[in-house]
């Protein structure tokens, strides 16, 4: 059955009659997404350091902010190495969401998997059509490496990861490093990730009416992104396409079992593994799409969080 608390927020959002994502603009759409986000979200926890920065992109700046973690209890000076780091790319369809939506939940993986966080402000559409996105993660992910030690960062132990379209860029970027041959990566950390943009996969129809995330809403964010049905074939929009995913980074791949997506990310996670890759793949069977970042009010988000924080650590262990 769905988690109580998950349908307790669906049935919410019912009784407020608040408007679906695809009845808005983009430009509501974002506004929207970012004014509800503390309905849901945890207090942002304390860091040891938010700093914003910005890298060279395909077209213009990238805006980034880098977190770094709260010492360990009892640290010393002769702890204070090179940090490793995940760049994260925030969910919301290629159309919504920034760096203060995923504001908190890059504060907890930091000082739970005792790591630096870069979170990446990539383009997006209607403005920005694919492979846009991609291309600006795939940037700042190279740039996250040729100055992470000037940063404090160790440029040997860096993972890329995101939820839902996040997932979906961090996912494009380990195969473009591993294609490229000179961003080495340690792990991918792939929450709900959108894999195959053509939206074939059972669950697609199961989950697709109910659960927040609707086919509806499907349609809409991809509109936005993909402007024309034969990049769906690409795999840069379709990593689940590609016809050959062995020599990835190892991965964690979470998915929630009342998700139009789930069925597409356990078939990743499956061509992961019989790729010849380290995966590991968990489902929260009674969660919908999109609970990771709302700890506040649905418990098993805070077990995911120490779930990706847990994996992340050991895999950036040195």
């Amino acid at each position: 059955m769905i988690h109580p608390q998950a349908q307790a927020l669906l049935d919410l959002i019912a009784q407020r009659n608040l408007p679906p994502m695809q009845a808005l603009s983009p430009v509501e759409a974002r506004a929207y997404y970012r004014d509800r986000r503390t309905l849901t979200q945890p207090a942002a926890p304390p860091v040891a350091e938010v700093r914003e920065m910005q890298c060279d992109g395909p077209a213009g700046a990238i805006p980034l902010r880098l977190y770094k973690p709260l010492p360990r209890a009892g640290a010393t000076l002769a702890d204070a190495a090179a940090l490793p780091v995940l760049v994260y790319f925030h969910g919301g369809g290629w159309t919504i969401g920034d760096l203060d939506t995923h504001d908190v939940l890059c504060r907890q993986l930091a000082n739970a998997a005792h790591c630096a966080v870069v979170s990446v402000d990539y383009r997006m559409g209607p403005e920005h059509r694919f492979p846009a996105a991609a291309l600006d993660c795939h940037t700042a992910t190279r740039w996250v490496q040729r100055f992470a030690e000037p940063l404090g960062l160790d440029p040997a132990r860096i993972a890329v990861g995101g939820d839902s379209a996040g997932g979906n860029l961090a996912a494009v970027v380990a195969i473009l490093a591993r294609d490229g041959g000179d961003l080495p990566l340690a792990f991918q950390l792939l929450i709900y990730p959108a894999t195959d943009m053509r939206a074939v996969h059972p669950s697609h129809t199961t989950n697709g009416k109910g659960y927040l995330l609707e086919r509806e809403t499907i349609a809409y964010y991809h509109d936005h992104y993909i402007d024309d049905r034969m990049h769906d074939e690409d795999w840069r929009a379709s990593p689940l396409l590609h016809p050959d995913l062995s020599g990835l980074p190892p991965s964690l791949l979470l998915t929630a079992g009342f998700d139009p997506l789930r069925d597409e990310g356990l078939d990743y996670a499956d061509a992961l593994a019989a790729a010849g890759n380290r995966n590991t793949y968990v489902c929260f069977e009674r969660e919908i799409h999109g609970f990771i970042t709302m700890g506040k009010v649905i418990d098993e988000a805070n077990a995911a969080v120490a779930l990706c924080a847990a994996e992340l650590a050991r895999a950036l262990a040195r």
